[in-house]
């Protein structure tokens, strides 16, 4: 049994690299190990060197090793970067049309990935699904383990992908057994699938963002599922546009959640300081990557805790949280969502690049049971008051159409109906009573 193992794809961006990558952690997930997966991709469309790296274990893990067991070679530059970091019996497997020099004296196993591609009539953007029949062979992987992968995550053209895969295992030749640890394999999914998950269960209504790194995944999980889960998924022409929609949907009741890196939560901060002004609850999802500015718009960090804290301006509060895991990811986004409505505030789920596009193992059997977060509601009694003070700092929410009543909500200072205020008493007295939602 191996402690660790660990598997490298590579090849160009547009070479499916990144589904490859999935593929091969659910493979051997099958087997009962537990995974953790790193993409790594330049800010290409096409070209550049894209790879990554399916970590498998006995244990729980969330990070990779540099030590690679196996490396998938679809391109000359891959074994160029990667072949240092082989162990010492690891094994290069490799399309060999397109990967001519290989380091002297390294285990090397070369498929003709071209011409098998010919003779089935696949495109070529099948190679990766060759290579991972071929790795599936040398890691001793029984065939039908790989069968049972390839056709239940790869909808599309499943009996291509199949005869293509099947190819590449004949061709290849065993080198190792990673033999099955006999226990059922955990779900694999990364962390902006568990945030968007959790957000659903938390009874989100509104998903509304722009793209940008790393949070443009939870963008297209929401968008595909969204007819399923039951809400609607907007993507408006800006940032500012998305966070101005969001709180136009939290006026009208609707729980809304938002996504954006650090660039755009920078256009995002006068609409959040309009959140905690106005007292209209929005959760922003802020997936965090190097800056200053544009930075390395495809890579991690964890520089923005300060930014969330203290984004816009003057004092209001605001719930956030910082998830480690895609399990945490599924537990706290619901949780901020909740208490964002149960205290009328905005909330943050800091998070970053390593978790939003790593792909971990994870029980969702463990998760907590969701807490009930209670909306103080209007009672009813005339005249409505959105901004009534209370011992707690949190108003009752009623929202429009209210026949008879004014739902009046107001960047400017305001006193408890809505109504724009420069008085000095009325100012501390809203000043304390948002404040005091902190005691």
């Amino acid at each position: 049994m191996y402690d660790s193992f660990s598997v490298l794809i590579g090849g160009r961006a547009g070479d499916g690299v990144n589904e490859a990558g999935n593929l091969l952690g659910r493979l051997i997930s099958r087997l009962g190990y537990r995974i953790y997966a790193e993409v790594d991709y330049p800010s290409l469309i096409r070209g550049g060197h894209n790879f990554c790296v399916v970590r498998a274990s006995a244990q729980a893990i969330g990070a990779r090793t540099d030590a690679l067991d196996v490396v998938l070679a679809l391109t000359a530059d891959t074994v160029d970067r990667h072949r240092t970091r082989l162990r010492s019996g690891g094994t290069l497997v490799v399309d060999a049309a397109n990967v001519k020099d290989v380091p002297r004296g390294a285990d090397v196993v070369a498929v003709d990935v071209v011409t098998l591609l010919k003779e089935e009539g696949a495109p070529q953007v099948m190679r990766n699904t060759c290579l991972l029949g071929a790795f599936a062979r040398v890691a001793g992987i029984p065939w039908e383990t790989v069968e049972d992968t390839v056709r239940k995550h790869t909808p599309r053209e499943q009996e291509l992908n199949l005869r293509v895969a099947r190819r590449g295992y004949q061709a290849a030749e065993q080198r190792r057994v990673l033999p099955s640890l006999g226990r059922a394999p955990q779900a694999v999914i990364n962390g902006n699938e568990a945030i968007g998950l959790g957000l659903a269960r938390g009874g989100l209504e509104a998903f509304i963002a722009y793209p940008m790194t790393p949070v443009t995944g939870l963008l297209h999980f929401m968008a595909h599922y969204a007819e399923d889960f039951g809400f609607t998924v907007v993507q408006p022409e800006s940032e500012l546009a998305v966070m101005l929609m969001s709180l136009g949907m939290a006026y009208a009741g609707r729980r809304a959640a938002v996504c954006t890196s650090g660039g755009g939560f920078c256009l995002m901060t006068e609409g959040f300081s309009l959140s905690g002004a106005a007292e209209l609850p929005v959760t922003v999802v802020l997936g965090q990557r190097p800056g200053p500015s544009t930075g390395l718009p495809t890579y991690t960090s964890q520089s923005e805790l300060h930014f969330a804290l203290h984004a816009g301006q003057g004092e209001f509060p605001r719930v956030i949280v910082a998830p480690a895991t895609p399990l945490e990811a599924y537990e706290w986004s619901p949780a901020v969502l909740g208490l964002s409505w149960k205290y009328q505030v905005p909330g943050v789920i800091l998070v970053d690049k390593t978790l939003c596009e790593g792909s971990f193992s994870t029980d969702a059997g463990e998760a907590m049971s969701l807490p009930v977060y209670e909306v103080a509601a209007w009672d009813g009694a005339s005249p409505y008051k959105r901004y009534a003070r209370t011992d707690t700092g949190v108003s009752p929410l009623a929202f429009p159409p209210l026949p008879g009543e004014a739902v009046k909500v107001d960047s400017y200072e305001h006193d408890e109906a809505g109504l724009t205020t420069e008085d000095a008493a009325e100012t501390v007295a809203m000043q304390e009573k948002r404040l005091g939602k902190l005691v």
